[in-house]
This record gives structure tokens, sequence and C-alpha cells, in this order.
């Protein structure tokens, strides 16, 4: 979608002023930015761990998605965190050096371990492990070889998330990360299934919003946002 923008002024905003909710105390606002294109995502190849840099399109994807969060359409940025990949680094420096701000490594919002279909495309990791790839597409607690369950980052998730509404309570946050680790934290702010993993596409470069309230309620106000690439 190319959901409107969100800021902190106007009919329905966080703050001062109730959500349809009722709340009235400031929350938490997560910004979660997906990398920009690489290499692995052009032939749409599982990219984990591995570490490809940003593309020429990609990097042109950063620096779009850069001034649009600096433009202050989402709100005033306070800090910016990265998942520590080199895709993830990058992207989050064009928007940081845009705010003028630094970027902080955090190591809860690296991408999924595919372990040994790392680098494999749908098919190839099908034909290597047809049983287990299939029961992997629909069971959240089944880990590739050598690699991690989206159970297993769920868990992750759910304490990187704690720690951002810890660490930045009231103020608003750019986290900088994965495809499955921003899909996790709308599956928890939500209070969906697992289903929401395998059927939300997330694009390149889009941008989603995600608040936390002081009394543990939380709301998506924006998913898969790619106005500022079009």
């Amino acid at each position: 979608m190319s959901g409107a923008d969100v800021n902190s002024s106007g009919a329905g905003e966080t703050g001062t002023t109730p959500n349809w909710q009722g709340q009235t105390a400031a929350p938490t606002r997560i910004v979660l930015l997906r990398h920009g294109q690489t290499a692995l995502s052009v032939e749409r190849r599982y990219s984990g761990r591995g570490n490809p840099e940003l593309t020429e399109l990609g990097q042109q994807q950063a620096a779009a998605a850069g001034r649009r969060i600096a433009s202050g359409a989402l709100g005033t940025i306070d800090a910016v965190v990265s998942s520590p990949l080199a895709r993830t680094m990058a992207t989050a420096h064009a928007a940081a050096d845009a705010l003028g701000l630094p970027v902080q490594e955090f190591d809860g919002l690296i991408e999924t371990d595919f372990g040994d279909w790392e680098g494999l495309t749908f098919r190839e990791a099908a034909d290597r492990d047809g049983e287990l790839h299939r029961n992997w597409l629909s069971d959240v607690d089944i880990a590739p070889p050598g690699g991690e369950s989206f159970a297993q980052v769920a868990e992750r998730i759910a304490a990187a998330r704690a720690d951002l509404v810890a660490d930045y309570a009231g103020r608003t946050v750019l986290a900088v990360s994965h495809v499955t680790p921003i899909k996790t934290l709308l599956r928890d702010a939500l209070s969906v299934g697992p289903e929401l993993l395998f059927r939300l596409h997330l694009d390149l470069a889009s941008i989603c919003v995600v608040e936390y309230f002081p009394d543990g309620g939380s709301v998506v106000r924006l998913a898969n946002d790619t106005a500022h690439l079009q």
C-alpha cells in the first residue's frame, strides 16, 4: 500500500490527543524500514546472514527512503538503529545522514538465519529438501537445516521490541531491518497468528509504522508504504 503519511499533528494524532482507543500517553513509535535491493533480492534468493551489498538501485531506494523520513512526514525521528548487516547499515546511513543522526547497531534486528538454504532460490531449496521445505512453509517451529525457525526469530524480536520500547519510551525510533523481523514486529503489534508471515508482502525499502503504548496496547499505523519510490 502507499498509505497516508503519519505525522504528529492533526486528526488521529498520537501524543496529547486521544486515539480511537482512548489512549492519551505518548506511545513509542517504531518506524520500520526494510533495506534496499541487493543482488540476492534481484534473483529472489534466500538472504539471511549472508552479507550482500546494496545494488546501485538499492542505494537509490535507500536515499529515497532517507529523504522521505528526513522530511518529517513520519514524525520527528529521535534515533536510528539497524541490523548489523551491510545492506541494512547502508540503508540506515542513508536516512541517518539526512537526519543528522548516528546509526546504532542493533543485533536483535538481524534477518533469519536460513542455514543451508542461504543463497538458494525457493525452487532450489524445495528440490534440495522437499518435505522439510514444504513443512517449513506452514510451521513456524521448523527450521532450515543449520538455521533458525520463525518461532526462534519471534523470541528474538520480542526481546528486541521490549528493549526498543524501554530505551525510547515516548519517542520515535527508526529501525532498519529485514523482511522477517519486520513482519514479526507487525504480527506482534496486531496480535495475530503466524499466517501473517506467509501472506503479507513487504517491498524493498518499504516503510511500516508501529506504536506501543505504556498500557501495553499497540497499533499498526502504516504497512508496506512505498510512496517514496514512485
